[in-house]
């Protein structure tokens, strides 16, 4: 699913960092919540967020779904701060979704809405220059002038 989808398009891009070391993670961040239980909320990305995370442990699946998950933790202090769907199960894959497959737990990260070029303004997905297969997270190294708490 493309990230410019009408109930996407409009959420705010934020930048996400590891709660225990400070450490950025990404910055293509999107407020989420879990399919499997919407009450669950989460941040996810549409970028591996290369060089920032690695995979702890293996592959598990949840009760309340098939997909494959992996945990993903922190480069700098080792804390889990997430994790990576490695195999979307068919009912999410067929359900309202973002496309994004890199999550953050709410709780193991902070977040700051990023601004856009003219700095007046939250950046939102929308306004987000579509990906190519070859982009990764280094590409984009917004200023700091970008991020309003």
């Amino acid at each position: 699913m493309s990230t410019s989808n009408a109930n996407f398009k409009n959420k705010c891009v934020t930048q996400v960092n590891c709660i225990f070391c400070d450490s950025l993670l990404c910055t293509r961040g999107m407020k989420a919540v879990l399919l499997a239980d919407t009450e669950v909320e989460l941040f996810s990305t549409d970028i591996p967020p290369n060089r920032t995370v690695d995979f702890v442990a293996s592959c598990y699946s949840t009760e309340s779904c098939k997909c494959k998950l992996r945990d993903i933790a922190c480069l700098k202090c080792g804390n889990v701060v997430g994790y990576h769907v490695v195999a979307p199960c068919k009912p999410c894959l067929l359900s309202c979704n973002n496309g994004h497959f890199w999550m953050f737990n709410s709780d193991a990260v902070s977040t700051l809405n990023r601004l856009d070029s003219t700095g007046l303004n939250l950046l939102l997905w929308g306004d987000l220059p579509e990906l190519d297969d070859s982009e990764n997270e280094e590409s984009e190294s917004p200023s700091e002038e970008e991020f309003i708490r």
